[in-house]
């Protein structure tokens, strides 16, 4: 048989498009794929536990490994989500302005107000808060990710398995990735390991028990109510009262500091933050497929970012009476 213009047909390759080259390239993938994740993790360690300070050169290291990877798969800078650079920049500062809005009524709320203050934050100092807040979440946090997870896994994944699949896995990478930080913010923001473990925040459980000390006080105020009215044994004839010395105010007891969470309170609080990060992350997705890496990008920095200013600027519960 001969093709139209004389010469010899073309023959498939056995197996149609599921060849030899096909097989090549979905292998590379996979490859492509299995590298960017043993990267993400590698540094999601030395970021969380070895070397946080250092997390922006460990970030960018990352980045740059991650993309020579993504590139050397054959990825375009357009699926790697390196497009609609305006329009993202406009949704992700409307929405940043948007977060700003939502976390200025939350510390101004009594209610949810304890949820913003989180030790991370409010034991740096100024300068180690701007670092925080200006260098370490875009640079150590935000460029990483977006450009992990939105950027090289969803476009290895869309390439090879479709953009809902992409979504999927990605999002739920994402939100295992948030494991380690999530460990730390039990221990740093009482109130939320208190709301993880059922109790209202700041307060004791439901039919809890008194701590040792209000039981004490209680003790005690029980003890000076009983004494009013009993008989005193009758004085000396002729011996005069002496007047009991007034006795000085008893010193201010100082507030007992939050108790560490629990095991159980701690894996509440870390799925909690899984779920809620892999959500957060298909919401990034669909936000990169209409502006590209910049609209997530802008909407995590401000997250974020602003989490640190408004956790300090949070004004302090009021003392007990």
């Amino acid at each position: 048989m001969c093709a139209v213009n004389g010469g010899p047909a073309a023959v498939p390759a056995a197996g149609g498009s599921g060849g030899p080259a096909a097989a090549g390239g979905s292998r590379e993938g996979a490859t492509a794929l299995a590298g960017a994740v043993a990267v993400l993790a590698a540094a999601n360690v030395l970021n969380n536990r070895m070397a946080p300070r250092l997390a922006p050169l460990t970030s960018a290291a990352a980045t740059g490994a991650l993309l020579a990877l993504a590139r050397r798969s054959g990825l375009s800078w357009t699926e790697l989500g390196f497009t609609e650079g305006r329009r993202g920049l406009r949704i992700g500062g409307a929405l940043a302005a948007a977060v700003a809005v939502a976390y200025g009524a939350g510390i101004a709320i009594p209610a949810t107000r304890r949820f913003f203050r989180d030790e991370r934050a409010l034991s740096l100092s100024r300068a180690r808060a701007l670092e925080e807040a200006l260098l370490q979440v875009p640079v150590g946090t935000v460029l990483l990710e977006e450009v992990g997870f939105r950027g090289v896994l969803y476009g290895l994944l869309a390439r090879s398995h479709g953009t809902p699949a992409a979504v999927a896995v990605s999002s739920a990478l994402f939100g295992l990735w948030h494991v380690l930080p999530a460990i730390d913010m039990a221990a740093a923001n009482p109130a939320l390991s208190a709301l993880a473990a059922g109790e209202a925040p700041g307060g004791a459980a439901p039919g809890a028990p008194a701590s040792a000390s209000a039981s004490a006080s209680a003790s005690a105020s029980a003890s000076a109510s009983a004494s009013v009215g009993v008989a005193r044994p009758p004085e000396a004839a002729g011996t005069p009262s002496v007047p009991a010395a007034p006795s000085a105010p008893a010193p201010p007891v100082a507030p007992e500091p939050p108790a560490a969470p629990s095991a159980a309170d701690t894996a509440r609080v870390v799925a909690g933050s899984v779920v809620s990060t892999g959500i957060a992350g298909a919401l990034f997705c669909g936000l990169r497929r209409r502006g590209g890496l910049a609209a997530p990008a802008l909407l995590h920095v401000a997250t974020n970012s602003l989490g640190y200013l408004f956790a300090r600027i949070a004004p302090g519960e009021p003392p007990p009476r």
